[in-house]
């Protein structure tokens, strides 16, 4: 005895398709990439994610007549979710490069970490807003504004409709703006350790016998990490100039790929 499911292989090869633009994405997007989250749960959270994308929003499975174009189609929905991720990963990782330019105008370009969550080396500041700005998406609900833009993105992309002729432009162009935003961020701390070189350099001229390079160090640490405590009340500021730069770079990266 045989039950109908009215379950075809087009709407499983449709349901996959889905699936890898999803999969892409939870991969390379901030949040969701987190190596410490367990393979299982990013698996499971892609299906069950797909399966209400397919449920819910209509998706038309364009035609193909053999392995080699669907295999096409598979690499074309990875791309479309790789880069709306990437586009939200690069706005995030303009806080590493922020990171590491604060360590070394403070001394501390040397304390670096290995990151389990990114698997990257990164420097101690970077790391520290790098959990603070995740526990800001989170808050905020950053997070369900990349998933409601990856919802939305297959409205706008249809299955295999990709086009990367825009894309290329979107990133480049933001490349452009990356050092100017974490110039930004580390700006105060800049300003304050370049006061304090003018006043150790004035110190070394009146008090050569004095080891300005081994008090300087110091000093020069404590002033960071207290300018750093006394800017803690600016970050929601400093997060939300970020996301908007992230919705930005994201909603540029679709309309890219239209």
């Amino acid at each position: 005895m045989t039950v109908d499911t009215g379950i075809t292989v087009q709407d499983i090869e449709g349901f996959l398709l889905i699936l890898i633009r999803i999969a892409s994405f939870v991969n390379v997007a901030p949040v969701f990439n987190m190596s410490s989250t367990p393979q299982r749960a990013k698996l499971g959270f892609s299906v069950f994610t797909a399966l209400l994308i397919y449920v819910a929003v209509p998706v038309e499975i364009p035609d193909y007549h053999s392995v080699a174009e669907f295999s096409l189609l598979i690499l074309a929905e990875s791309a479309a979710g790789i880069l709306i991720g990437f586009s939200a990963y690069l706005c995030f990782s303009a806080i590493f490069f922020a990171g590491r330019m604060i360590d070394m105008e403070i001394g501390m370009s040397m304390a670096s970490m290995f990151d389990p969550t990114t698997r990257t080396q990164v420097s101690a500041s970077g790391n520290l807003y790098n959990y603070l700005l995740l526990i800001f998406m989170v808050i905020t609900d950053m997070h369900l504004f990349l998933l409601q833009a990856l919802v939305d993105s297959f409205q706008v992309i249809p299955i295999g409709g990709i086009k990367l002729e825009g894309v290329y432009d979107t990133i480049l162009g933001f490349f452009a703006d990356y050092f100017s935003i974490g110039l930004r961020l580390m700006l105060p701390i800049f300003a304050v350790t370049l006061i304090l070189n003018v006043i150790l350099a004035l110190l070394a001229k009146v008090s050569p016998q004095m080891n300005m390079f081994a008090v300087g160090i110091q000093i020069k640490v404590l002033v960071g990490l207290g300018v750093m405590f006394l800017l803690a009340r600016s970050l929601p500021t400093m997060a939300d100039f970020l996301f908007s730069t992230m919705r930005m770079m994201v909603s540029q990266t679709i309309k890219g790929m239209m």
